[in-house]
């Protein structure tokens, strides 16, 4: 039996991120094999490689040729077979050049530039005035409602900001908000005890990511779509509809754009300000002007990545940190952990708001490096502003609940005593 920390269990991220073990593996086992056992109704698989330093994170993001997405796509649980080649349609799991029989493969620049067209910064930087004045809403509006001074953070701003910013720049109407969140949280939270898993006719969890799941969320996607047809605004639906995409690619691109767009901010915001709350000396630093906000936003990021973990498939043999990886092996990359890699940060476990430079992954890197990522640091930016107008002080007042989930870094509740 294997004395090295067990990093795939989701049960364990109840308690955040396992850093002590991550520090373990960088400094013993940096290519470490995982089991992949039978855990909370989902069933076994081969198992995989975890990746923790730095270094061969950013090797495996960049080396599309060696490290596929297309092959198993993007989740450490193998999709059922007969579910790749739909999930496959997503750029996510795709590879930017023709790999081990072209799988997936062909479409992924074709995709990323149609979407960079519509997802420029200028069209974002345009939302800023709305993003502030949702901030500054939501954050008064917990201040004016808490009970002694307590609020929980989640349930009262992020939760709301994360949606509303997302479905104001997607174009989505406010009466269909909700299902955004709806969605979201049926493919987020499929680990966690709180969110119960379908079962399909063998007992077992349906894949959130299956086309049987999806088809709810992709009829809405074509029904927006031909709305913004007909009547066009200034977002990105509007955008995509009017572009190159076929039915399928438009469908997968809200499907991605719902879940990452909500999600990333989602996770991050509430993490960020968990780390501020428990380090009251760094928001005093924020707050007297001593530290950027644009700087002290990335460190928060390192501090607390919204994704944990991103898989690929060797597509040759291949070798990692001195590690022999047969092709077909899964390759799973711990976004925490390079975030703490002693090699790269100094004091990696030091919050540091002047940070610089912060070479962190947390919106990835290489060919899928976020393409929202401008995006959710104005949000970030923004609320954090107003926060510190709203909130000349916040102290935590009870511990955070997080999500069950070895992919995604989010909490659940926060409460907070703001002053």
């Amino acid at each position: 039996m294997s004395d090295l920390p067990d990093v795939f269990d989701p049960r364990r991220y109840a308690a955040g991120p396992p850093h002590d073990d991550y520090r373990d593996l960088r400094e013993r086992r940096p290519v470490a094999w995982q089991e992949e056992y039978e855990v909370l109704g989902w069933p076994a698989g081969p198992g995989f490689w975890a990746v923790t330093r730095h270094a061969d994170v950013v090797r495996v993001l960049k080396d599309a040729t060696a490290y596929s997405s297309a092959l198993g796509a993007t989740q450490i649980r193998d999709p059922a077979p007969d579910d790749l080649p739909f999930i496959r349609r997503m750029m996510l799991n795709q590879d930017p050049r023709p790999g081990a029989g072209g799988a997936g493969t062909h479409d992924h620049g074709r995709l990323r530039r149609l979407v960079s067209r519509a997802f420029t910064p200028r069209r974002v930087d345009r939302f800023e005035t709305a993003v502030r004045a949702r901030a500054r809403t939501l954050l008064t509006a917990a201040r004016d409602g808490a009970e002694d001074g307590v609020f929980d953070l989640v349930g009262e701003v992020t939760d709301d900001y994360a949606l509303l910013n997302l479905a104001d720049l997607l174009g989505v109407p406010g009466a269909d908000r909700g299902l955004l969140l709806e969605w979201t949280e049926r493919v987020i939270g499929y680990q966690d005890p709180d969110e119960p898993p379908v079962l399909g006719p063998d007992g077992r969890p349906v894949n959130p990511r299956s086309p049987a799941m999806l088809r709810e969320m992709f009829a809405y996607a074509q029904e927006l779509a031909a709305h913004k047809r007909r009547e066009p605004g200034d977002d990105l639906m509007t955008a995509l509809a009017h572009g190159e995409l076929t039915d399928a690619e438009l469908e997968m691109f809200f499907f991605l754009l719902t879940v990452a767009g909500n999600d990333t901010v989602r996770g991050a915001a509430p993490g960020g300000f968990l780390a501020l709350a428990e380090h009251p000396d760094q928001r005093r630093a924020l707050r007297a002007g001593e530290v950027a906000l644009d700087t002290a936003v990335d460190e928060l990021l390192r501090w607390h990545p919204p994704v944990l973990t991103f898989r690929r498939t060797a597509a040759v043999d291949t070798a990692l940190a001195g590690q022999r990886i047969r092709a077909g092996d899964k390759v799973v990359v711990f976004h925490a952990s390079a975030n703490h890699d002693e090699r790269v940060f100094t004091a990696p476990h030091r919050l540091d708001l002047a940070r610089t430079p912060n070479p962190h992954v947390s919106f990835g890197d290489g060919p899928h490096v976020c393409l929202g990522a401008h995006f959710a640091r104005l949000q970030l930016r923004v609320l954090h502003e107003e926060a510190l107008r709203v909130f000349p002080a916040l102290a935590l007042a009870g511990p955070p609940r997080r999500l069950v989930s070895n992919f995604i870094n989010g909490v659940k509740s926060l409460p907070l005593h703001g002053s």
